[in-house]
């Protein structure tokens, strides 16, 4: 009785709140490919509870007026490093530096900043692929969960899995350095302890480095990674560096290659047949992302000529931005967004664009059973725009209102991260480990 009662007590407020509802003036469904006007949006305890032109809106219900904005689901990055940011120190722009000098536990607080800066750019979800020192992406995901922070939904890979060294270069004195960046994993059973423990310390996704290295996985390797995942439920991801690689990881049937500077033509065939996910990190030509110089351009055509040729061969496609550190001026949101200008450079239609930073990033983060359509019964998530994305995609630059889980983090242009405090899930998710 005691239990029940104290349980009955920690159930947090935001799930006891009376109705929200939303009147929305355009209503995006980008998995249909419509769009409906004039529409009553019911929100309760987290979810949408109806939807439609007609909806009854409840006494009490508390009313918010969106008739002037654009509304649809929210954005997805699908592969970023939330704890891991280039910069902290004048001395410290480098990767390596970064995860020598910086503790798991200041990354945490990093992750923490640019969770919520990607949230006020609309991003409610982000699959955050390693490069977290100690778990701290276990720790941000099961503390936006709990409700101690806001932030997007996070679907978190543990440490990255890779041949010795992982894409290190230690030296023999110093051969310890690359953890907790990476974990070796060599043989078949440290293959199966690598994936168990990742997924013992809260991992939701397993990632790999299939050729960091001249001595990368083979596809038997790979398949083994893929079978142990399984067994939790989850998926395999796959770092690629070089063509063998990825023809290896096909050949494998990896879930989905991140990065796209080693897949062509071929390759790209082989992954629409398959059904495979590419991820392609496709860093935007600017002064401030890559620089200008003429090598900087010749990448730059290559990239946006290979993912011209993943879209003609209908590869399955996710916004993916690698995202992993510091621009002056610049909030990790804002990095993210302008990654905007790759996908317009390739010829991609604002409508697709919408589809793949949308619903293709909640199917590869293999969650959009669970979150992310704008339907009654769903996690209520949301973000809210001035104009059409179907016709301009840069309205999504200004996301006006974000709602995640039926609390605004944003509303109308003003973020209140304060609402999240404490709002916690509901027992027994709260009392879950990770």
């Amino acid at each position: 009785m005691k239990t029940r009662l104290l349980l009955s007590a920690l159930i947090p407020l935001a799930l006891t709140a009376q109705v929200t509802a939303l009147r929305i003036g355009h209503l995006v469904d980008r998995e249909n490919a419509t769009v409906a006007n004039n529409q009553i949006v019911l929100v309760e305890n987290g979810r949408f509870t109806a939807i439609g032109p007609n909806v009854a809106i409840p006494a009490g219900a508390d009313v918010v007026d969106m008739s002037q904005y654009w509304v649809t689901q929210g954005l997805v990055d699908a592969h970023n490093h939330l704890a891991l940011t280039y910069k902290t120190l004048p001395e410290n722009n480098s990767y390596y530096l970064t995860s020598v000098l910086d503790s798991t536990a200041i990354r945490a607080i990093q992750a923490v900043s640019n969770g919520m800066t990607m949230m006020s750019a609309g991003f409610t979800l982000v699959r955050d692929l390693g490069n977290n020192g100690n778990y701290a992406d276990t720790a941000l995901r099961v503390a936006i969960e709990q409700g101690w922070i806001p932030g997007p939904t996070i679907v978190n890979s543990g440490i990255i899995i890779g041949g010795f060294g992982g894409q290190f270069s230690p030296v023999p004195e110093r051969e310890n350095l690359i953890y907790p960046e990476y974990l070796n994993a060599d043989t078949n059973d440290e293959i199966v302890k690598a994936v168990r423990r990742n997924i013992a310390f809260g991992a939701k996704v397993i990632k790999i480095c299939v050729d960091c290295k001249s001595y990368g996985y083979t596809a038997d390797e790979m398949r083994l990674f893929i079978s142990e995942a399984a067994k939790a439920g989850l998926k395999v991801a796959g770092h690629v560096q070089t063509n063998a690689g990825a023809l290896r990881a096909i050949d494998a049937g990896i879930w989905s290659i991140e990065h796209s500077g080693a897949l062509d033509d071929k390759t790209h065939k082989l992954m629409a047949q398959k059904g495979m996910w590419r991820v392609g990190t496709e860093t935007p030509l600017t002064e401030y992302h890559t620089g200008l110089t003429p090598a900087a351009r010749e990448r730059y055509q290559r990239q946006e000529d290979g993912l011209r040729n993943a879209y003609a061969n209908k590869v399955k496609l996710a916004f993916s931005t690698d995202a992993d550190y510091y621009i002056p001026g610049m909030t990790r949101g804002q990095v993210v967004i302008d990654f905007l200008k790759s996908w317009k450079d390739a010829g991609i239609p604002a409508p697709e664009i919408l589809k793949i930073m949308t619903v293709n990033g909640y199917l590869v983060s293999d969650i959009y059973d669970r979150r992310g359509p704008v339907k009654a019964g769903m996690p209520a998530d949301l973000i809210a725009v001035r104009e059409n994305p179907l016709e301009n995609i840069d309205t999504l630059r200004d996301v006006r209102s974000v709602m995640k889980d039926g609390l605004f983090f944003k509303r109308d242009g003003v973020m209140t991260p304060e609402k999240f405090l404490h709002s916690g899930p509901t027992p027994p998710t709260a009392w879950r480990r990770q």
